[in-house]
C-alpha cells in the first residue's frame, strides 16, 4: 500500500523504535511507516488502517507492537475474533496485562458478555493502572447492559471515579455512560443531569454528549448544508426548540 513520502517512520513511539530494534535496519523502517500509517489512519479510516497493519504483520509478526496494532486496526473494523488473536499474541509476547479490557469488549463484540464478566473479576484487573480499571469498569457495564442487566449496569458504574469531581482522561466517558445507562433505565431526569457533567469534562469531544444533551432538551439543530428557503432569500439554519419562533432560537 502506498505511503507518502513525508512518513518516515521516525514518528513512531519510541518504545516501538526499540521494539524495532530487533529486525534488520531497512525491514524496520518499512515496519514503522506501516505502523505510523495505521495510527494516522484509525480513527478516520479504519479499513485502510487495517490494510496497512496487514502490511506491517506480515514483515514482522513476532514484534508485539504490530501484533498489539493489528489487534486495534481489526479490532476498529469489528474485526473481533480477529483482534482477540491479535491482543493474546501480544500478551503472551509482553506478559502486559495492558489490553485485559480491550480483549473482554472483543468477547462482547463475538457476543459472550458471560466472558467479558468473567474478566472483569479476573486476578489480572487488579494489575491495571487507574486507566485500564476504569475502562474494565466500562465494558462490564456493557456486558451487563448486553444481558438485559440495565440496574446492574448502572451500579457497575457507580465508583469513585465517577463521583469526583477532579477531571482525568476517562472521566468524560464514564459519566456519558453512567447517563446512557440511566437513560435506558428510563431515569430521564438523572440522565440530563450526567449527560451535563459529561458535557463539563468534554474537552476535545470524545463523546456526544453535547448532542444528547440538546436532544433531552427538545433542541434540533438543523444542518448547515440545509438552508432555508425564506421570503427574502436563504435564511441561515439555526438551533430550535419546541418554544421556538420564526424569529429564531429561544435564548
Amino acid at each position: 500500500m502506498p505511503i507518502p513520502e513525508e512518513v518516515t517512520g521516525d514518528e513512531i513511539d519510541k518504545d516501538v523504535r526499540q521494539e524495532l530494534q530487533s529486525l534488520p535496519k531497512t525491514l524496520a523502517e518499512d515496519v514503522a511507516r506501516n505502523l505510523v500509517m495505521v495510527a494516522r489512519l484509525l480513527d478516520e479510516d479504519p479499513e485502510a488502517a487495517y490494510g496497512y497493519s496487514r502490511v506491517a504483520l506480515r514483515l514482522a509478526s513476532r514484534v508485539a507492537a504490530v501484533r498489539e496494532a493489528a489487534g486495534f486496526a481489526a479490532y476498529a473494523n469489528q474485526k473481533y475474533s480477529e483482534a482477540l488473536a491479535e491482543f493474546r499474541a501480544a500478551r503472551r509476547m509482553t506478559g502486559s496485562v495492558e489490553l485485559w479490557p480491550v480483549m473482554a469488549d472483543c468477547e462482547r463484540g463475538l457476543g459472550r458478555p458471560e466472558k467479558a464478566l468473567d474478566m472483569a473479576g479476573a486476578p489480572e484487573v487488579h494489575k491495571l493502572d487507574k486507566a485500564g480499571q476504569v475502562e474494565m469498569r466500562l465494558v462490564a457495564a456493557g456486558a451487563r447492559r448486553d444481558m438485559g442487566q440495565l440496574d446492574a449496569a448502572i451500579v457497575t458504574l457507580q465508583s469513585p471515579e465517577l463521583a469526583s469531581n477532579s477531571v482525568q482522561p476517562w472521566t468524560a466517558r464514564l459519566r456519558y455512560a453512567y447517563a446512557d445507562a440511566l437513560l435506558a433505565a428510563g431515569r430521564e431526569q438523572e440522565a440530563r443531569e450526567w449527560f451535563a457533567k459529561a458535557v463539563e469534562s468534554d474537552r476535545d469531544g470524545s463523546t456526544d454528549a453535547s448532542d444528547r444533551l440538546a436532544e433531552l432538551d427538545g433542541v434540533e439543530f438543523m444542518d448547515a448544508l440545509d438552508e432555508r428557503e425564506g421570503e427574502d432569500g436563504p435564511v441561515s439554519p439555526v438551533a430550535e426548540d419546541d418554544n421556538d419562533t420564526e424569529d429564531g432560537a429561544k435564548d
